[in-house]
């Protein structure tokens, strides 16, 4: 078992089945040992777990606990373009889209919620650079998504 699902476990969280996409791309690509990986929403099991917009009927915190699942998300496309082994894999950028109102400001604080569990299941490996936008609108609903860029280090 890699080291990335025994924290996660540690912190009462699974490694979810990765999403299908939504549309017509793939989940990922990647060149060399650079991994990109699509846009992933806060959806388990094709059903959205949090919809609504922030600031307007979604909190801070919840809007945050959004992005962890979308994280969750992204590290279950990672883990499937690497076949579950996590050694060497690395956190490089990840964007962020938060469905807000016009005068909401505070979206690296949403955006939080996705770095703080990189860097739980990768450790300093999870630390990354990052853009967090506001938006009008997202699909489905969500409040958030975020996509990633990583190193797979092979």
């Amino acid at each position: 078992m890699s080291g990335v699902v025994e924290r996660l476990r540690a912190a009462g969280l699974d490694l979810p089945v990765p999403n299908a996409p939504a549309a017509n791309y793939v989940p990922f690509t990647r060149m060399g040992s650079l991994l990109f990986v699509a846009g992933q929403t806060p959806v388990v099991d094709g059903v959205a777990r949090y919809t609504g917009i922030v600031g307007e009927d979604i909190d801070i915190e919840t809007a945050q606990a959004a992005a962890r699942l979308c994280a969750l998300n992204l590290l279950a496309q990672v883990g499937a373009a690497c076949g579950g082994d996590f050694a060497g894999v690395r956190a490089l950028r990840i964007g962020g889209f938060v469905r807000c109102r016009a005068d909401f400001i505070d979206q690296p604080k949403v955006m939080n919620g996705a770095s703080d569990l990189l860097l739980l299941a990768l450790g300093d490996n999870g630390r990354h650079a990052r853009t967090a936008v506001g938006t009008n609108a997202l699909p489905r609903g969500v409040p958030v998504e975020v996509e990633g860029i990583f190193d797979l280090g092979r």
